[in-house]
């Protein structure tokens, strides 16, 4: 099993940048494939992106497509979400998932019930 943290929320002014971190406990990290999801008040979790067990692969929402950037260092047992070019609608709570693979390159899917395992979250707040 791995357990998730989530760290490096806070409250932004619109246009600015927040780099969140997500850090693993458990053996064998480099064959977890991690997804970030967000939730704001009212609504239903949904994808940002998602990130390969080596790294090499990510894949985003429409709606970060080009602000958002997920990394990985596998040798930390850690992934990134850089948020750049915040916006108002970008507010949620942002939590990290992890789903095991034995795949070398394995990418998760948007879908939420293929993650296994899931952070506590960290709360971003945009503000105008």
């Amino acid at each position: 099993q791995v357990q998730l943290v989530e760290s490096g929320g806070g409250l932004v002014q619109a246009g600015g940048s927040l780099r969140l971190s997500c850090a693993a406990s458990g053996p064998t990290f480099s064959h977890y494939a991690m997804g970030w999801f967000r939730q704001a008040p009212g609504k239903e979790r949904e994808f940002v992106g998602a990130i390969s067990t080596s790294g090499g692969r990510t894949h985003y929402a429409d709606s970060v497509m080009g602000r958002f950037t997920i990394s990985r260092d596998n040798p930390k047992n850690t992934v990134y979400l850089q948020m750049n070019n915040l916006k108002l609608e970008d507010t949620a709570v942002y939590y990290c998932a992890a789903v095991w693979s034995r795949y070398s390159d394995y990418a998760a899917s948007r879908l939420r019930y293929e993650y296994d395992y899931w952070g506590q979250g960290t709360q971003v707040t945009v503000s105008s």
